[in-house]
């Protein structure tokens, strides 16, 4: 054999061997990508028992999470009824105290108008003492007094006291004679005919005076009317 086949035949065998090792590996690779491939495969290529168990997998999770969604509601709704009902105390609470107060504020105000009912006249009649003084002594001293002047003028002081006294009490006497009719203020007695032509509808005559207090008629005056 000569030096150039056998170089040759060398060659030969080195390439065979080569060729040997990498069939295992082209082998591995091979399955290693059949492998990945049934991993890749789509959920409708899986068998029935493990379509089945995912299936079951993936209820059981939205199960969870509906359950979930509902406690958190119900916890919401238990909240909210709570909140509610201190909210309805509160309000029962504020609605009994004011019922409370205005029960007391309707007594005191009742008490206060009765006090004030019978005690009213308490100041007019304060101030209404000193003329009933001047009238005692006016009595003591009419009996013993000879100067009839002196008694007149001792009668017209305690008059004009007594009307002093009204006007401070706001009590005015209503005008009446050569004033025309009014039945707003006054109240006609009877009627006669007229002195004057120009006296008929109006007052000739008053019998008895009437008063206001303030602008209120406490008392109609009586009188005649000419027609």
């Amino acid at each position: 054999m000569t030096k150039k086949q056998a170089a040759e035949e060398k060659e030969k065998k080195k390439n065979t061997k080569v060729g040997q090792e990498q069939e295992p590996e082209n082998k591995e690779k091979q399955e290693s990508r059949g492998d990945q491939e049934k991993v890749d495969e789509p959920t409708d290529q899986l068998p029935t028992d493990q379509k089945e168990e995912q299936t079951k997998e993936e209820t059981q999770k939205k199960s969870d999470e509906e359950g979930d969604q509902c406690e958190d509601a119900r916890q919401d709704a238990e909240d909210e009824k709570e909140l509610l009902k201190r909210q309805l105390e509160e309000l029962n609470d504020k609605h009994m105290r004011l019922i409370a107060e205005y029960d007391n504020f309707r007594k005191r105000t009742l008490r206060e108008k009765m006090e004030l009912s019978k005690n009213a006249g308490e100041n007019l009649l304060v101030n209404l003492l000193p003329v009933l003084d001047d009238f005692e002594r006016a009595r003591q001293h009419i009996d013993s007094a000879k100067d009839l002047d002196a008694v007149k003028e001792g009668i017209e002081l305690i008059y004009n006291k007594f009307q002093e006294f009204l006007k401070q009490q706001g009590v005015s006497e209503i005008e009446t004679v050569d004033q025309e009719f009014d039945s707003e203020e006054h109240e006609a007695v009877t009627k006669i005919p007229a002195p004057d032509e120009d006296k008929k509808g109006k007052i000739v005559d008053c019998v008895q005076k009437g008063y206001k207090l303030n602008d209120k008629v406490i008392r109609y005056p009586k009188v005649v009317v000419g027609e």
